[in-house]
């Protein structure tokens, strides 16, 4: 083998060991909480030694803030392609939900990890979910501000309305991670009440004025 090859083999093994710990990490604060759980315990999880956790994060924090940032790359992906898609943003409301829903059902576990540590827990890792969810909204709003009426507002406004849409999608969204396999009965029903909230929110667009 050759010493470029031993290199990227090298490399890809070093990967492998830092996504096992970050999956070991979010499979053990499924069951008691990111800030419950122990360096020694998630070495234990993912079949390493303490000292090769060291390898890969200088601490438990750092290791959260990557589950975070892993956890929020699917959403920016999911605006970044409804943008690259004209037949989503021709009916951005029905594929705002669906999009959602599949989503989050492709990535349970990073959303239930979202959904259990942004309003408790470590004070590090509840910070970069709400830092996260901000660049979120500011992501949403490149997007409304090509809707019919918002061209208009203020930036304020436009951020104002992003956020709205946020928090409805981060409520549906732990909805969906708590449903249950199987239940497209339920899958329905959230996405149903998803589209109606969006549409009440989009119908106060035409009567808003930033000028007030």
């Amino acid at each position: 083998m050759t010493d470029s090859a031993l290199e990227t083999t090298r490399a890809a093994q070093k990967e492998r060991t830092r996504q096992s710990i970050m999956d070991a990490a979010l499979r053990l604060s499924h069951e008691q909480g990111f800030a419950q759980i122990s360096l020694r315990q998630v070495a234990r999880e993912a079949g390493v030694v303490p000292t090769a956790f060291y390898r890969h994060f200088e601490s438990m924090d750092q290791l959260g803030l990557a589950l975070v940032e892993q956890s929020f790359s699917t959403l920016r992906r999911m605006i970044r392609d409804a943008q690259r898609d004209p037949d989503t943003f021709a009916n951005i409301i029905d594929a705002s939900a669906e999009i959602l829903v599949r989503v989050v059902k492709q990535n349970k576990e990073h959303f239930g990890f979202v959904a259990r540590e942004r309003n408790s827990g470590s004070d590090v890792v509840r910070l970069a979910i709400h830092r996260e969810l901000e660049l979120f909204i500011a992501e949403l709003s490149v997007v409304l501000v090509r809707l019919p009426h918002i061209g208009s507002w203020s930036s304020d406004d436009v951020r104002l309305a992003a956020g709205l849409f946020v928090r409805n999608m981060v409520y549906r969204a732990e909805q969906v991670v708590a449903m249950p396999d199987g239940r497209t009965d339920r899958e329905e029903e959230i996405k149903d009440k998803a589209r109606r909230e969006m549409r009440m929110i989009v119908l106060g667009f035409e009567k808003w004025s930033s000028d007030g």
